[in-house]
């Protein structure tokens, strides 16, 4: 069970809407349906605890964590990390994870299962809370479901970038639209489909913004 489905699961328990927690938490809906809905954010403590008390359980318990019965009910145990390449500009014909294309590592908690990271530039993306300077974690695939966020390679003629979008299918145009209304979305049609290429889905974030 993942993170969002326990907070979901927890919040009906109780009898709270959506709303009623978004209130409670000082957040809109829209952020707890994205807690929900399997694209979790980084939860710092300022957030992990709070929304723990509100849900009337403890932040390991949310988390998914195993606590020894000799610690204290609210103790956080000490998260093990793995390195995680962070991949910049892709070099045409190489696979996404080639050293040529890897311009750094990034610590992952173990309980996110990710390939690769992405460093990210702009604010095409604040409405789903991943911010200028955020680590987003990635895990491979080859496809998404429609309004999922993936990382997609487009092809420009001298190498792939990749860039961070929700991704939309219908019959032979694909979309990749933007969190941000002042960013316009990006559409390929017809033939333009083979300049992209689905490089996986996001599954974590590390911000910056608490």
């Amino acid at each position: 069970m993942t993170i969002g489905e326990r907070i979901r699961n927890r919040r009906k328990e109780l009898g709270l809407s959506a709303d009623d927690l978004a209130k409670m938490l000082g957040k809109d809906r829209s952020t707890i349906y994205r807690y929900e809905n399997g694209y979790i954010g980084n939860f710092p403590i300022d957030v992990l605890e709070p929304l723990a008390k509100i849900l009337k359980t403890t932040p390991a318990s949310l988390m998914g964590w195993s606590i020894s019965p000799s610690l204290p009910k609210n103790a956080l145990p000490i998260l093990a990390y793995h390195m995680t390449p962070v991949v910049g500009e892709i070099a045409c014909g190489t696979p996404i994870l080639a050293e040529q294309n890897i311009e750094g590592y990034e610590p992952c908690p173990d309980f996110v299962h990710a390939d690769f990271c992405l460093r990210c530039h702009g604010d095409s993306m604040v409405g789903a809370e991943i911010h200028d300077g955020d680590v987003v974690f990635i895990k491979s695939q080859p496809e998404v479901e429609n309004g999922q966020i993936a990382a997609v390679e487009i092809d420009d003629g001298d190498c792939y970038n990749a860039t961070l979008k929700r991704f939309y299918r219908s019959g032979n145009t694909v979309t990749l639209m933007a969190e941000n209304p002042t960013v316009s979305p990006l559409v390929f049609s017809g033939d333009e489909i083979n300049k992209i290429h689905i490089a996986g889905r996001a599954v974590y974030c590390l911000s910056k913004i608490k």
